[in-house]
Parts: C-alpha cells; structure tokens; sequence
C-alpha cells in the first residue's frame, strides 16, 4: 500500500529568529555526506516498509539552499529507491522566496516536484527584518513568477500573524498581496514562541512586544473571513485552498494516515508505532555509517493513544473526525469512547456535531487547543 514520505533537509543559509526546526548553517556542514547518509536510510526504509509513495515532500531548514548538483543527487537517490505515479503523487517542495533560480526551479520540475511551498510569512518589509527573513516583498513576486516561467502552477504560500508589532492592518494588507498573486494554496499560521529560539530568549527578557491574544483572535478572524470571500476554502485550521489544491501530504498527518520520514530528525508514524530520528546531523551520519537505524525514539502506541490522536489530529480538520472512519479503524462507536467530552464541547459550543462527523466550530477554532486537550486521558 502506497503511504506518504517526508525527506529533511537541516541547512539554511540564514536562521530565522522564531524557528525551532531541526536546522544548520549550512556553510561547513557536511552536506554531501549528509546527503549520502539520506541515501542508505532510503534503501532501509524502501525494505522494510515497502517503496510505493502517494505523496512527498522535502521540507527543512531550506532544502533550495542545496547547489544545483546536491539537490540533483538528492532527487536521484528518491527516484531510485521510490516509486510513484508522477501524474498522480502529490511532490512538494519547501522554498524560500530568495532561494530559488530558473536552474534550481527546473532541476525540481524535471524530477517530478509539481508543488512548491513558500516561506513568505509577510509582505511587509520591516517585518521581514524583524523575524530575521533574508527575503523582501520583491522576491516573493518574482519567486511565484519564475516558478511559473518554469512550469510550476501548484504554489503555496506561508503568512504569518501575531508577529513582534504587527498590526491588524499589516496582515489585512499581507492576505491582499497574496490574494494578488493568484496562487491556489495558502498557509496563515499564528507565531508560537518556541524553546531555543531568538524570539524565545528575546521575550524571557521582556524584549519582544507581541500584539496580545485578543488582537491574534482577531487576526485569525481577518483571515478565515478574507480567505472565504477570495474563493479560498478553509479545509484545515490554518490551511487554505482553491478547490482541488489541498495540501494532500499534509491531510496525511490530519487524517492520522501513515508515513515515514527521513534525515536527521524526522518523524515516521508506520504500523501503530512512532519513531523520531536523531536530530544532531554529524550524530544521525555516524549511526548510519555504523550501519544502524538512526533513530533516538521508538515507541507503539496503544489502542488508547491512537485513539486519541485521531480525535486531536482530525478535529484540526474543517470537516472534523468521520465517525465512520473510527470506527472502520478502531472497531467502535466514537460515542461509546468519547461521548462525555463531545457532550461538554457541543454545550460549550466549541463542537457540533452533523449526520457524518464531529468538528470544531467557529468559536472551537478560535480555542483548538483547548479542544484538543479535551480528548486526553478521556477513556
């Protein structure tokens, strides 16, 4: 059975100030060894857990921050131990606005990539300066037009809100200018201050000067309201599209499907069990030089933890949790596990529930998290 691929590259040419991805400066980094350790992890996994891919994505840190001959070799050890339908994979890669060339754009297309997503976070200028982005408003407009030169159509674009000093304005005016560019896929995510990031340190300080909950309740309302009326549907809390250009991968982890990831620090969710790989890159070289799986964590989930990840995982989703697919996966009535937080987040009219799913509602968006945590340890 074909599952979905995630494939890490850990090397930016700059770190942004709120990222906490596993990531490098890429300057003296081991790159082509990395990139060899990548490989032998292919052919392992291809073995194990079978070579068949609907969808994949190569994400980071920057993957475009590879030389054209690194991003080749990258693509070519893929295709040499996957298998996929090029006409009907989903193949997406992550970019950043000034990272990409016409070369670079046509290695990838010629590979099979068909989608690209990228990091744009605003439009404003200053802002940029201020979260640390080496892009500005110019590359992201010449980025989508010579990605479509090339022959790339499927775009996505990331915006963020709740950034240091922005204002309601300034991300209305972000959602207009990426309204304006006319591409099918767009990403509003609200900034969370992560541990070991610059934004982190600089806020335990008292530094950094955030617009508030209630202005980023605001925001999120902008965009879903915005969103709506420039035709794009909002399928996932943070996700939004023209018809027909959901994110297929990223509805993989939603829908609580399979997948396995590669490179240092990545994921796999394959068979019931959860495995995270060794996130230091020299380390997950070294475990693969030695021949060994380099994963730092391997863990079956019981029937319960299942469960329960399909519940906070699918409630992210617009459409909600089909209780028709619980209980194809689990043998029982999402009810009879559940039915005691579904009735308290329907009467704090966080839930609703139709003929088919349970969902969050406009309110339970606005307080997801709250939602989510109603569904742990509830058995």
């Amino acid at each position: 059975m074909a599952v979905s691929a995630y494939f890490h590259i850990p090397f930016c040419a700059h770190i942004c100030h709120y990222c906490d991805f596993n990531k490098v400066f890429a300057a003296g980094q081991p790159i082509d060894d990395y990139l060899r350790a990548m490989d032998k992890e292919m052919v392992w996994t291809a073995a194990e857990f079978g070579s068949q891919l609907k969808t994949l994505f190569i994400g980071g840190g920057t993957p475009t921050v590879l030389e054209p001959a690194q991003l080749g070799c990258l693509l070519a050890s893929i295709h040499r131990h996957f298998q996929f339908d090029p006409q009907t994979a989903e193949f997406t890669v992550e970019a950043n606005p000034d990272g990409l060339t016409k070369e670079k754009l046509a290695i990838l297309r010629d590979a099979g990539v068909n989608r690209l997503s990228l990091g744009v976070q605003t439009f404003d200028d200053q802002l940029l300066q201020t979260i640390g982005r080496t892009h500005r408003r110019g590359d992201v407009i010449r980025a989508v037009a010579l990605a479509r030169e090339v022959g790339f159509q499927n775009i996505s674009i990331d915006v963020m809100y709740g950034l240091p000093g922005q204002t309601l304005e300034q991300f209305t005016a972000d959602l207009e200018a990426a309204f304006s560019l006319h591409v099918p896929h767009l990403s509003a995510y609200s900034l969370i201050l992560e541990p070991r990031t610059i934004f982190y340190n600089e806020w335990r300080k008292g530094r950094l000067r955030l617009p508030g909950e209630e202005m980023e309740a605001e925001m999120y309302e902008a965009a879903m309201e915005q969103m709506a009326a420039a035709g794009y549907r909002q399928y996932e809390i943070s996700n939004y599209a023209l018809p027909g250009f959901e994110s297929r991968h990223n509805l993989t982890y939603w829908n609580n499907e399979e997948y396995y990831g590669i490179g240092a620090g990545a994921h796999s969710y394959i068979h019931g069990v959860r495995r995270a790989n060794i996130g230091p890159i020299r380390h997950y070289i070294s475990a693969i030089e030695r021949g060994q799986w380099p994963h730092r964590d391997v863990r079956r989930l019981t029937t319960r933890e299942q469960m329960e990840e399909e519940m906070f995982l699918g409630l992210r989703k617009t459409e909600g949790v089909s209780k028709a697919c619980f209980r194809q996966k689990f043998g029982r009535d999402l009810h009879d596990i559940f039915g005691a937080a579904i009735r308290r987040e329907i009467e704090n009219g966080r839930l609703e529930e139709t003929e088919t799913h349970i969902r969050l509602t406009k309110r339970g968006k606005l307080l997801g998290n709250e939602v989510f945590a109603a569904f742990l340890g509830e058995m």
